[in-house]
Order: C-alpha cells, then structure tokens, then sequence
C-alpha cells in the first residue's frame, strides 16, 4: 500500500508552512539588524544580501521578501529609526529660545548631540549612530535620499534655532556653524584613534565627556560668531571752573 503524500498534496502544505515561516516579526527584525551591523561596519556596498541573510540567520530570499532591493533595506533601516530624530526635535522644541540667555546656546547644542551620544553608547542603538557617522557623509544616491528625507528637516530646525540664538548672525554663518558641530559630533561617533594618542587613558565615543564636547562647541560658535560690541558713549570732559 502506497502511503506517500501525492506532490501536489504536500506543495498545498507548504505553501501555508513557508508563508507563517516569512511571517515571524522576528526574522524581519533580524534582517534589519543584521544589514544595520554589516552596514556600519564594513560600508553600504561592500555588504552583500547574502552576506546580510548569513549574519541574520535566514534564507537568503527572506532577505527580498521583506525589503526587496539593496536601497530598500538600506532605506527601511533609517525608516525604523525614524523615532530618534522626531526626540531630537522635541528636545529642540522644549528649549526656550531666549537669546539673551546665556544658557540657550548650551542647551540647543545638549538637544543636539545627548539623543546621539546616548544611542552610540546603547548596545541597541550602538551600529545604527555609527552607520550615521559612517555612511551617510559619503556621496551616494542611497545616503542622498537618506539624508533629504530624514536628516535635512533635522538640520534645517537646528539652523533655525541657532540663527534665533545667534540673531546677530546671518542665516548662513548659523548653517556654517551647524555644519562645523556636525563635524565635531560625527567625528567623536566614529573615531577609534583617541585611545592611541590618549595613550590609553580616553575610551573612544565615550558618552561621559558629552559636557566637554558641548562646550566645545559653544565655544567654537561664540568665538566664531562674537556679539557685536555696543558702541561706547564719548564723554566730553567738563572744564573745570576757575
């Protein structure tokens, strides 16, 4: 007596089996991360699909299932982190924008790099903040979309807020000053080197000197975008009666 399944009898089965199998949330999370990880760390186009359905665990057309393309999934990455630009902006929008306070420069800068440092120094967040660091300075169509679509209203909102603070400042030399804090907050996100030339004393993106890196850019827009010095009154000397 023949007992095997007919084939199309077992196809009907799997069907359902491999579509509950795609479905698992889990095996999409695992890709997304999986791509974040190889992403920062190795670059956008040096990362393979394979190479991403491998460190996520899955088969490789699980990979196309979920996100499709390449682009996509690089694009879906930022999309799940969208949430920590629209914190960054509610810090922003928490600050009095008082100009004549000396302490909203200082706290328009703290809005601007605690969400980061705090995400590099989580171990969810750690590879997304440096594949911002990384990848999204280089010229590419992929971190061009990336970056209008994201990160420009982002800077845009902070230009605005540092041309407030800054009123004496055109709009323009606000954006230098925006582009000049980027470079500094990117730059201790992704170097490693400090723990060379600190001869081991510094540990790299270490979230704790965030004080120091604020008020290094204070510093460095204040001295760059000096208050203009009011007049002084001419006083006529008075004779003297005789």
């Amino acid at each position: 007596m023949n007992t095997r399944t007919p084939p199309a009898r077992r196809s009907a089965h799997r069907a359902p089996a491999a579509a509950a199998e795609a479905a698992r949330p889990d095996r999409r999370h695992a890709i997304l991360l999986a791509a974040e990880k190889l992403f920062a760390q190795h670059g956008y186009h040096a990362v393979t699909i394979r190479q991403i359905a491998e460190e996520a665990g899955v088969p490789l057309a699980l990979v196309g299932y979920y996100f499709g393309p390449k682009h996509e999934l690089f694009h879906a990455i930022f999309e799940h982190w969208s949430h920590s630009i629209e914190e960054r902006l509610a810090g922003l929008k928490a600050v009095d924008n008082d100009p004549d306070d000396a302490r909203t420069l200082p706290r328009i800068i703290e809005a601007f790099t605690g969400p980061v440092l705090a995400l590099r120094a989580s171990a969810e967040g750690e590879y997304y903040a440096l594949l911002v660091a990384r990848e999204l300075y280089h010229a590419t169509e992929e971190a061009d979309r990336v970056l209008r679509g994201y990160f420009d209203p982002l800077a845009e909102a902070y230009i605005d807020a540092l041309h407030v603070a800054l009123p004496h400042a055109t709009r323009g030399q606000a954006a230098w000053g925006y582009q000049f804090s980027l470079g500094a907050l990117l730059h201790h996100l992704n170097d490693s080197r400090i723990e060379r030339l600190s001869r081991g004393e510094n540990r790299r993106s270490d979230p704790a000197v965030a004080p120091m890196l604020v008020n290094f850019i204070v510093g460095g827009l204040r001295a760059a975008l000096p208050r203009p010095k009011a007049p002084q009154k001419k006083t006529t000397p008075r004779r003297q009666k005789t």
